[in-house]
């Protein structure tokens, strides 16, 4: 039997519990007596979510050892992050357990009690500055949906949860049993850890002041696409349009144009039978050399293996 703790706390984010309870849940159907699961909180009880639900949840102190403590996130990862009642549990946890893992911005959690100094891991794409600022000493991979380095596992913005557990319960109970957990969650089974959060970030446009040249760049990627076309596009001064695209999106120009790319790239090489050489020239990256660089950058893999993992058809 796996101990499978979740930890939360107030204005914790319901669905960073909720999905992978519901995953490990499902999966112990599939092989009854695997898991027991359950919330913990630092006083036990009531939790209630930042949307307003309550969890029960048993005391730090009535907890039994666990196989493997996930730490969820959400707006009220603050008081967590600076516990020291709570960080002694995570260490303590992190010495007997034989994995602990984060979702979101649990990975303060991680980060704070010293779990992550000097480890590969990731977080939700908007905390990247803050994180990176504030810990230094940890290998920030912002791209990846989960990152594993050895026991330590963390994944980005609530519904990565999801699939990072699909992926804990791949190592535990086979990639069979991960796969008909995640049909019956009607989820996508599974997305790679190193597929990129910011596909979704570059959708969010409605109400911005660049939707209509995010979509003319979309229309346009074979161009150069450099700052001074894209400020003349916006009718601003560059000085002007690069502070203010960063500040709106989160990013660079530069990187925005990058995530276009690759995102047109990705579903060129999912859907079409072409060359790598065809789809390089096709989406602006000139050569394929360079759109590799950058597949391995936002996605761990380059992009035969991206192709091959898609199940996509070969080029002829």
């Amino acid at each position: 039997m796996k101990r499978i703790g979740v930890l939360i706390f107030p204005d914790f984010q319901l669905l960073d519990a909720a999905g992978p309870l519901s995953a490990f849940e499902i999966a112990g159907r599939y092989r009854p007596g695997t898991y027991a699961i359950e919330p913990i909180s630092r006083d036990g009880g009531l939790v209630r979510a930042s949307g307003g639900v309550g969890v029960d949840s048993r005391p730090f102190d009535a907890a039994e050892r666990l196989d493997t403590l996930l730490i969820s996130g959400g707006e009220g990862t603050r008081g967590p992050a600076i516990c020291e009642a709570t960080l002694d549990f995570v260490r303590a946890a992190a010495r007997s357990a034989r994995r602990v893992a984060s979702v979101c911005s649990g990975a303060y959690v991680l980060a704070e009690a010293g779990l992550l100094d000097g480890r590969r891991a990731t977080t939700h794409w908007n905390r990247t500055d803050h994180f990176r600022r504030a810990y230094p000493a940890v290998k920030l991979e912002p791209d990846r949906i989960f990152v594993r380095d050895g026991p330590v596992w963390t994944s980005a913005g609530i519904t990565a949860g999801i699939d990072l557990s699909l992926a804990l319960i791949g190592e535990d109970l086979g990639e069979d049993i991960a796969r008909q957990t995640a049909q019956q969650l009607v989820v996508y089974h599974r997305r790679p850890g190193g597929q990129s959060q910011f596909s979704a970030l570059l959708e969010m446009e409605a109400g911005g002041r660049f939707d209509s040249l995010l979509a003319w760049m979309r229309e346009n990627l074979r161009r150069p696409l450099t700052v001074p076309e894209l400020a003349e596009q916006a009718m601003m001064s560059e000085r002007t349009f690069l502070r203010a695209f960063s500040a709106e999106l989160g990013l660079t120009p530069a990187k925005a144009v990058e995530r276009l790319r690759l995102e047109a790239a990705r579903a060129l090489l999912e859907s079409q039978p072409l060359q790598v050489e065809d789809v390089a020239m096709e989406v602006g990256f000139g050569d394929s050399e360079r759109m590799r660089r950058a597949f391995l950058r936002a996605f761990g893999q380059p992009p035969q293996a991206l192709r091959r993992s898609s199940g996509a058809a070969a080029v002829q």
